[in-house]
């Protein structure tokens, strides 16, 4: 067992491995309870000359009004889930001591958080600066907003909003450019489908502006007058289609753009100067935005540039004009250009790149965001997988801020005050919580302003590891490895570790501060991040890498990792769990059909699984859109068989799969319940182990759990207690087995 700390953990904390292992000793196995077994019926599916039997296709319910509940599903699926709930709820029973260890072991640090507000805006010309801090009612925020001459003023208790809802989330928090209003978008169902709310601080009434169906991730913001609002509205299919203006005061909403193209999103913002509203139209390989003029804001939107495949741009205002990040001319990893405006008859607008460049393309130097302000530009792009701020000044010179952690994270947020003197960041890393620091746009000088803080937390307690592995065809593979320092060095020795990843769209995984990663090392184990292709860690190049006919690097990725890990002595196969979320699911379930010896266990939340079928679902919100990630199965024989060669559910073989745990949200549309259900009933048919295969359904969630933080521990606890059951289970069928 990992020898003790030689600065003491929490006495919730050092006593987990011990929890875990002594709940395994008792119950060494599994409960033997019989799986709910799901019929199979023949479903043949013919498509380009292809043919599949999805057998357990019965189990796909989409009403046709309203919302999934437990007691609107036909009968007989309703008597399959309950029953898939009560069998993962009686497996999962001996494990609560050890599941409440965790959540204690988390919760003592989240308990006693000093948190100063963290600020949204600061504007010196107003005097106002607007952050969130710790509700009075653990697990919730509260937004606030303070003046210089010492005024504050609560805005919205998050606490009070959630009161009498089982499911609450917001997000978009933000004051009118007047000040006097203050709005945001909440979720109080579980289906992504947001209602709009305005608070206004000279009255002090709150009123819901857009009672039903508004997009709640860059769905809305204020006119530059602040007397409108612009939200976007979601279809039956969840799409975000239509954008409207209403009046802050309330008032009939008036359509100003509808988007029949379902492989465009829209997103909609103003530009830092306050001088448009940009409508930005957007699909993996596509790009299109519209102007609104400050001075025209009811009026109709201008496209500024015609939208045409493989193009993809931003647009915002600095230095007298607008400029654009954009991949065009080859540009994978983007780069910023000026943009000259002229009227072109019968096109509203029409945009040339300036010769220079404002910044040029640097290949593997991706260019994350951009934020303009009066006197500098700032951008956050990635070096060799790190996060770095670049400040440029109009003269072309440059001040670049840079970090010395192996890994870490940085985020701007976005609509910083046009005027403001410094720039505000984040910094934090696996074991550091996030510290706010505001960047002196003059000369780049860093001050700490705030920072989360928890007590009986010392960052200095843990090692944090970079290194790579190497894939099958020679790519090397970053992984961030957390661990506690006294079991590294001259103690290495294999420890329980949960290895996990995502690798699509796009998006990369970040190497964030993690209570969960931090109560799993605590109990002596290992957490690692595999930043595998279909990501961005290494740019454009690293996220085609992943794509489509190439998906199946992701997983031989991911494998990769996982054996370098056991090969290096940090762990081995009856001691490696898996974990996944979403597209992060098809990774792992995908992987353990390759290779399902090289895992203790495997947790998938919410995983897209269903792989072939979905994306030949037409109707399906999200299928138009991402199809230049995974390929046409409907139109493209190759697209077919790449899929078909690596869907988890239609690949699932007779093998001996480990311990198998997935989660879903009834109310769930991006990847319905029905996936993980499908693939689990198949694991249940094809494995020739005993391990079993859970499915853990949310009846109140969509596709994220409630974002009150006492639930996301309490699950996240939950899963930690079943990979270290695995584990431990694993270790004793294996000491069984070698006397």
């Amino acid at each position: 067992m990992p020898v003790s700390p030689s600065t003491p953990l929490p006495a919730e904390k050092s006593s987990l491995t011990a929890n875990c292992a002594e709940a395994s000793r008792l119950a060494p196995g599994w409960p033997a309870l019989a799986a709910p077994q799901a019929p199979r019926e023949d479903h043949v599916i013919e498509q380009l000359g292809r043919t599949r039997n999805d057998a357990f296709a019965w189990m796909k319910f989409v009403p046709a009004v309203g919302t999934r509940t437990m007691e609107s599903l036909p009968p007989r699926l309703r008597q399959h889930l309950q029953a898939e709930r009560d069998y993962a709820q009686q497996l999962l029973r001996p494990l609560a001591e050890p599941a409440q260890d965790f959540y204690k072991a988390m919760t003592a640090y989240a308990h006693s958080v000093v948190h100063a507000p963290a600020a949204l805006s600061a504007s010196p010309s107003t005097g106002w600066t607007y952050g969130m801090e710790p509700s009075t009612t653990p697990g919730h925020k509260r937004f606030v907003r303070r003046h210089a001459d010492g005024r504050v003023e609560a805005l919205v208790d998050e606490a009070e909003r959630a009161a009498g809802h089982a499911y609450y989330r917001a997000a978009e928090h933000q004051a009118s450019p007047d000040e006097r209003y203050f709005i945001w978008a909440e979720d109080v169902i579980g289906n992504d489908r947001h209602r709009i709310c305005v608070l206004d601080t000279q009255t002090g009434a709150t009123q819901v502006l857009v009672p039903e169906d508004a997009f709640g991730y860059g769905g809305l913001v204020f006119s530059p007058s602040s007397q409108n609002v612009f939200w976007i509205w979601r279809d039956a299919h969840s799409r975000p289609s239509r954008l409207y203006r209403t009046p802050v005061t309330g008032g009939v909403a008036e359509l100003v753009h509808e988007e029949r193209d379902p492989a465009l999103f829209m997103k909609v913002a103003r530009t830092a100067a306050n001088g448009y509203v940009a409508v930005t139209l957007f699909g993996p390989d596509t790009g299109e935005v519209r102007l609104i003029a400050a001075e025209a804001e009811c009026d109709w939107p201008r496209t500024l540039r015609e939208r045409e495949r493989g193009i993809r741009y931003e647009i915002n205002e600095w230095d007298g004009g607008l400029i654009a990040l954009t991949n065009v001319d080859g540009a994978v990893d983007r780069q910023i250009l000026r943009m000259e405006l002229a009227d072109k008859p019968g096109d509203g607008m029409h945009a040339q790149a300036a010769a220079e460049p404002l910044v040029p393309h640097r290949l593997g130097v991706p260019i994350i965001a951009m934020q303009p302000f009066a006197s500098v530009l700032a951008r956050l792009e990635r070096v060799d997988g790190l996060h770095r701020l670049v400040l440029l000044r109009p003269d072309g010179h440059e001040t670049v801020i840079a970090f010395s952690e192996p890994s870490y994270v940085l985020e701007m947020p976005l609509a910083q005050p046009w005027d403001a003197t410094h720039v505000r960041i984040s910094h934090q890393t696996l074991a550091q919580p996030p510290r706010w620091l505001n960047v002196r746009l003059s000369d780049g000088q860093i001050t700490e302003v705030e920072r989360e803080s928890y007590s009986g937390l010392d960052a200095d307690r843990y090692l944090i590891e970079r290194m790579h592995a190497i894939a099958d065809d020679g790519e090397r593979v970053p992984i961030t490895v957390l661990s506690r320092k006294d079991l590294a060095g001259s103690q290495l020795q294999p420890l329980p570790l949960l290895l996990t990843g995502y690798g699509a769209y796009g998006i990369a995984y970040e190497p964030a501060f993690s209570l969960p990663a931090l109560a799993w090392v605590d109990a002596g184990y290992r957490y690692a991040i595999a930043h595998v292709r279909g990501g961005s860690e290494k740019g454009y190049d690293w996220y085609q890498g992943g794509c489509r006919e190439h998906k199946r690097n992701s997983m031989g990725d991911f494998l990769a990792c996982a054996q370098h890990l056991q090969g290096m002595g940090y762990s081995t196969p009856a001691q490696t769990v898996s974990h996944g979320v979403s597209a992060g699911g098809l990774l792992v379930c995908g992987a353990a059909n390759m290779r399902p010896d090289l895992w203790a266990g495997v947790i998938a939340q919410v995983p897209f699984v269903d792989m072939l079928n979905t994306m030949s679902d037409a109707g399906h919100p999200l299928v138009p859109l991402l199809r230049p990630d995974w390929g046409d199965p409907l139109a493209d024989p190759d697209a077919y068989d790449a899929m078909a060669a690596i869907s988890p559910y239609e690949n699932v073989r007779d093998a001996a799969y480990p311990p198998m745990l997935c989660t879903a949200g009834l109310k769930d549309d991006r990847v319905p319940y029905w996936e993980p259900a499908k693939l689990l009933a198949n694991i249940r048919r094809y494995s020739t182990s005993s391990a079993p295969a859970l499915l853990l359904l949310n009846p109140d969630s969509g596709h994220q759990e409630s974002d009150q933080p006492q639930n996301v521990l309490q699950q996240a606890a939950q899963l930690w207690a079943f990979a270290a059951h695995c584990i431990h289970t694993a270790a004793a069928v294996e000491k069984h087995t070698s006397r």
